[in-house]
């Protein structure tokens, strides 16, 4: 019997864990209409390297958008085998932003609903996540990051038009990532 059991594991694990490259996208992102495409790679049996681009280009009303786009690194260090399980991850970001309108969660940024922000931002942080393997070829993966952002931005008074209220920069500690993932495996 375990015999057996050795055999089917030595059967099996060459054919889960073999995978050198993933792409994805993260459904969080894609129901916020920003279109996003990562790609993960793997590095060791337990490390992958990850890029992902993200961009919205779209302007709702005169009053409301949320453009912006990020280019976000990440080195993953896998607790058992990478593409399946826990994993933890150090992640950096960076991308522009113009942004007006918008509601965001647990109060986020409040004055974002009457006036424009337009800037730039840098950061990175430490990731938490887990990955199912739902067949051979496709996973799904559901992580969470925090860490510093560091924001310039200006500061309008409405969505197209008005004028510069302030000029700032500031620091973010909290939430950097979010991320609810479809990959497909090669």
């Amino acid at each position: 019997m375990l015999f057996s059991i050795c055999m089917l594991c030595g059967f099996c694990i060459p054919t889960i864990y073999a995978q050198e490259l993933g792409i994805k996208t993260n459904i969080l992102y894609d129901a916020t209409t920003t279109p996003n495409l990562g790609l993960e790679l793997g590095t060791a049996p337990k490390q992958t390297l990850q890029l992902t681009y993200s961009w919205n280009p779209w302007k709702f009303s005169d009053t409301k958008q949320l453009r912006h786009w990020i280019l976000s690194p990440e080195y993953r260090w896998w607790f058992c085998h990478r593409f399946n399980g826990h994993f933890l991850g150090a992640h950096a970001l960076g991308g522009q932003f113009n942004v007006s309108g918008v509601k965001l969660p647990f109060g986020i940024w409040k004055s974002l609903r009457d006036h424009r922000y337009q800037g730039w931002m840098v950061g990175g942080g430490i990731t938490y996540g887990y990955q199912w393997i739902l067949s051979k070829h496709w996973n799904l993966e559901a992580s969470l990051g925090v860490g510093y952002l560091r924001l310039n931005y200006k500061k309008f008074l409405c969505g197209d038009c008005g004028e510069e209220l302030d000029h700032r920069k500031r620091n973010y500690v909290g939430p950097t990532k979010a991320a609810i993932s479809l990959l497909y495996l090669f």
